[in-house]
């Protein structure tokens, strides 16, 4: 692939080893393009971007998560900005386990292992009886990085932690997924004069392109005209669908025999993600801490993203018989957690400890930076009681 090709100007040049990465992948899926009739689907060329075993970006051993261009990362996290996160998040999770009565706790996505640790400490601290915590990510990679972060930051529990290569058909307990429904491939549509189309990839010279092909199947064209019945649109657009987020929900509400389920993402309900004005979709990629809008730049070697349409997981969880626990945004929810008064912990004349994690709560409640954009959602099976963290300030009726 050439390695100029899909490149804007303003992105860093990967090295040899990575590019050489790149490369390997480019061409597994130029062949699945050539095998599926010269045309694929995007959500399928974004999961083989960034998960193909050992070239994709999940799938691969790049850095990933950190605070800045330098580390080699692409974006950060909440519980990289502030262990702060992790500690206001004990919290609801810890409610949860009693009021389910379960024990165990399970991730999904841990990252570099930061949450993780920081709930590990934080249920300790809190008192909250808890058995095991288990780890579900297809990074052999990361794996590593989690178990290393753990048994730096919290070697007393350490051996409570496992990592699981498949998902158990039955999990009592509280399942947390921080910023892993907006990884889940999307399918791409685009609006025009003639109706809907679909958005797929094609072979392009040395690189990738799209090509849009008519929608066929009746359950897309249903979906679609809610979708134009809900925007009101009238002129060209560009959304995704997210049927493998919905996916994934109902397999973990499935799953969920008793218990919590929390998921922390950014994303809109339904009326604000399809909204007319929203012409452009939310598909978006992170290289070194750089957004813009290329999927087609070194594959595998930068992360592909979208907003979570947050009422078709809503959905997909309560089809299971799950109950919807609540909605908010992130900042009700840590505020409603208590995050002020995890910050009060710290004592406010040590400006070298206190001035940092107050700048990072800040990040974190803004909603000029995540406090509004990032919501969380839940689902609980034997829980009669709502949460703290959703005790106000609940947005389910917006759903």
């Amino acid at each position: 692939m050439n390695p100029k090709a899909h490149q804007p100007d303003s992105l860093p040049a990967p090295g040899p080893g990575a590019l050489a990465q790149s490369e390997a992948l480019a061409e597994q899926i130029r062949m699945e393009i050539a095998a599926a009739g010269d045309w694929l689907p995007f959500d399928r060329y974004m999961e083989r971007a960034l998960y193909a075993p050992g070239l994709g970006y999940y799938g691969g051993g790049s850095v990933k998560f950190g605070r800045r261009p330098e580390d080699g990362s692409d974006f950060v996290t909440a519980p990289e900005l502030s262990p702060l996160f992790a500690a206001t998040l004990a919290r609801p999770v810890a409610q949860a386990l009693a009021a389910s009565g379960t024990r165990d706790v399970m991730e999904f996505g841990a990252g570099t292992g930061k949450l993780a640790a920081g709930l590990l400490n934080g249920l300790q601290a809190l008192g909250a009886s808890f058995d095991t915590y288990s780890i579900v990510d297809l990074s052999g990679e990361l794996r590593e990085r989690q178990r290393a972060t753990i048994v730096a930051d919290a070697p007393e529990l350490a051996a409570r932690v496992r990592w699981l290569d498949a998902l158990p058909e039955r999990f009592e307990g509280v399942v947390i997924g921080n910023e892993v429904l907006d990884a889940m491939p999307v399918r791409l549509f685009v609006h025009g004069e003639s109706g809907w189309k679909e958005r797929g990839v094609i072979v392009d010279g040395d690189g990738f392109a799209f090509d849009d092909r008519p929608v066929a199947a009746k359950q897309d064209t249903e979906l679609l005209a809610s979708i134009e019945a809900e925007g009101e649109l009238d002129g060209d657009y560009l959304t995704e669908t997210h049927d493998a987020a919905r996916a994934f929900t109902r397999t973990v509400c499935t799953m969920l025999t008793r218990g919590a389920a929390l998921f922390i993402d950014y994303g809109f309900p339904r009326h604000e993600y399809y909204h007319a004005q929203r012409a452009q979709g939310t598909l978006m990629c992170h290289y070194r801490h750089r957004a813009h809008g290329d999927p087609f730049v070194y594959p595998g070697l930068q992360d592909i993203t979208a907003h979570v349409e947050f009422s078709g997981i809503a959905e997909a969880g309560v089809e299971t018989g799950a109950d919807l626990l609540g909605y908010t945004s992130q900042a009700r929810f840590l505020l409603n957690a208590g995050i002020t008064e995890v910050l009060g912990e710290i004592d406010p004349t040590d400006t070298t400890r206190f001035l940092p994690a107050a700048n990072a709560v800040q990040k974190l409640l803004s909603e000029a930076e995540m406090g509004e954009l990032f919501k969380v959602i839940a689902f609980s099976r034997g829980i009669e009681e709502t949460l703290d963290a959703f005790a106000s300030g609940d947005r389910s009726h917006t759903l």
